[in-house]
């Protein structure tokens, strides 16, 4: 066997073995919420992320599969896909019950999925949580993610935007 194709299998191997990179995703996540080429490249991107992985991660593929749901064809895969995005991010924050991100995450999909799906029970408590903790966000990359999303999110009204983007 060639030597360079045996390096090309190690290396994709080890690509697509390898977890996602957290800041491209926020920056692919953003992108992903208008586009349904996006969307499926994210997802592709996520597949390789476990429940044993970086909780925020999780959380993005359970927001990401539950944005597939969108582009599935017919009722069964939609609603498969949707439980299975948003079990996810049940877990996430279950595993991390204290990261604004996640919380921000769950209130993004919250926030954009019809209400018929029922998944639109927890925004109050998301919101009111990431005020009460926004100050709490040691990541800059974290921090700038939860801070573009507020000043973009209808949960959030002028006051509160300008209370946290002087934050």
């Amino acid at each position: 066997m060639n030597l360079k194709l045996v390096f090309l299998v190690i290396f994709s191997v080890l690509y697509v073995a390898s977890p996602a990179d957290l800041p491209k995703v926020r920056t692919a996540y953003i992108e992903a919420s208008d586009s349904e080429s996006a969307t499926k490249a994210l997802h592709d991107d996520l597949v390789s992320v476990s429940k044993s992985d970086d909780k925020t991660l999780v959380a993005f593929k359970g927001a990401v599969t539950t944005m597939m749901a969108k582009y599935a064809k017919g009722i069964k895969d939609k609603k498969n896909l949707f439980k299975e995005g948003a079990e996810l991010l049940e877990f996430a924050i279950e595993n991390n019950p204290e990261n604004v991100e996640i919380r921000c995450i769950r209130l993004s999909v919250q926030e954009n999925v019809p209400k018929i799906t029922g998944y639109t029970k927890e925004i109050d408590e998301d919101k009111q949580f990431i005020i009460e903790n926004f100050n709490s966000i040691s990541n800059k990359d974290s921090r700038e993610f939860v801070k573009g999303y507020i000043s973009k999110s209808e949960a959030f009204n002028e006051s509160e935007r300008q209370l946290l983007q002087g934050s």
